[in-house]
């Protein structure tokens, strides 16, 4: 789950600032950092796709 950070945190092993994106944390991490007021939740856009329209058809 990817999140953004609202206040700095480090650890032994990483850091992250604050108002960085990150995907660092497991579900259950990132989940608890949101319900803890740390994160909020990165909504992915969902990617358009361009449809190509049929030619109109043409009889004659």
């Amino acid at each position: 789950m990817k999140i953004r950070m609202l206040t700095s945190f480090a650890g032994a092993d990483f850091s992250v600032s604050a108002n960085e994106e990150t995907e660092r944390f497991s579900e259950a991490e990132a989940v608890r950092m949101i319900e803890a007021g740390y994160a909020v939740p990165v909504a992915t856009p969902k990617a358009e796709r361009a449809v190509k329209t049929p030619a109109p058809e043409k009889r004659g």
